[in-house]
């Protein structure tokens, strides 16, 4: 606010203070979790702004607020033999099957298949639903308890689901498949992969280069010394005894 002394001074505040689950900083506006454990889905809040003028001026503006629970012990996965490309462009009336015959909110966590490629997308007939069930308090509802709910009702659920795809559906529970690695992980291990023979082979390499460079000036060295004792017979070795007679002593026996 570019107004000066009160005018300018901002207070931000939930109004109503419609949930338990978040607050919000009067001086920044930020909103911060208080209680969100085991709960799920989208919250609506409304946030107000207001100054402390004399005649003081609000406004409001609508915040929605998700919480993911994709880590969550109680998802559940509903298996769909449509293809995942289908499924996708039909989630929200999914989503409207699920509540109505489960009668829980449904939070739809993830949607995968056993491939990820854009052809199997269209090809492959099965499609794994990640859900998470919460009530109307937003407490997630056990696992357990949702896959008791879908055993009862599995029978509607797929005929509400053919309605849905204009074709024959099964709804089961099942194990979300394991992920594949991406392709940026697999270039990632190759290159790792690749550096580390690259980096082997180099100290391979330094190593016989110096062995080959010692061996070298044991030659060369060994080399001066016998030119050395060619061209001075008066040499003396290390120990102080002259060459040429240890030569001389040599050709006689």
């Amino acid at each position: 606010d570019p107004d000066s002394g009160d005018n300018g001074l901002l207070l931000y505040s939930l109004v109503n203070h419609q949930t338990n689950e978040f607050d919000i900083d009067e001086k920044t506006g930020q909103i911060f979790t208080v209680s969100v454990a085991g709960k799920a889905g989208t919250f609506y809040l409304e946030v107000q702004a207001a100054d402390q003028g004399t005649r003081r001026l609000t406004t409001r503006t609508a915040v929605n607020v998700t919480v993911d629970s994709s880590s969550s012990s109680n998802t559940v996965v509903v298996v769909l033999t449509q293809k995942i490309n289908v499924v996708e462009r039909n989630m929200a009336e999914v989503k409207r099957v699920l509540e109505d015959k489960l009668g829980w909110n449904v939070y739809i966590v993830d949607i995968s298949s056993n491939e990820f490629d854009r052809r199997a997308r269209s090809s492959t007939d099965v499609t794994h639903v990640k859900i998470i069930a919460f009530d109307e308090a937003h407490q997630e509802v056990p696992a357990e308890h949702v896959k008791r709910k879908l055993r009862e009702q599995k029978s509607n659920i797929e005929v509400e689901l053919e309605k849905v795809f204009s074709a024959s559906v099964t709804a089961a529970i099942g194990e979300a498949p394991a992920a594949s690695a991406s392709p940026e992980l697999v270039a990632a291990i190759v290159l790792g992969v690749v550096l580390a023979c690259t980096f082997i082979a180099f100290l391979v390499y330094l190593l016989l280069a110096v062995r080959r460079k010692r061996k070298h000036g044991q030659q060369v060295k060994k080399r001066a010394e016998v030119i050395e004792g060619i061209d001075n017979p008066w040499a003396t070795d290390k120990n102080g005894s002259l060459k040429s007679l240890e030569k001389l002593e040599h050709n006689e026996n």
